[in-house]
C-alpha cells in the first residue's frame, strides 16, 4: 500500500462492517476476489421442507440453494 494509511485487518473489519469509509485504508487496483473452492453435496430432506424453501427463496427472491448456503454460512458463523 503505497501512500494509503496502514490500519490492521481487524480494524478494517470492523469499519467495513459499520459501514464506514475504508478508501483509505485499500488501494483498490491491487485488489482481488479470491473465490473459495465450491464442493457438491447431497443431503435427503422431506418434501414439506422443499416446499417451505421454495416459498421462502420465492419470497426472497434467491434460489432454493442461495438460502440454503445464506441459513448455513449464518449458522457456521454463530459462536457454539
Amino acid at each position: 500500500m503505497s501512500n494509503k494509511s496502514k490500519i490492521s485487518a481487524s480494524a478494517l473489519d470492523k469499519k467495513f462492517d459499520a459501514g464506514d469509509d475504508i478508501d483509505a485504508h485499500v488501494d483498490w487496483e491491487k485488489v482481488r476476489v479470491v473465490q473459495p473452492k465450491l464442493r457438491e453435496v447431497k443431503v435427503d430432506v422431506p418434501e414439506n421442507w422443499l416446499k417451505t424453501l421454495d416459498c421462502e427463496a420465492a419470497r426472497l427472491g434467491v434460489t432454493r440453494e442461495a438460502l440454503i448456503r445464506f441459513w448455513i454460512g449464518q449458522r457456521l458463523a454463530k459462536p457454539v
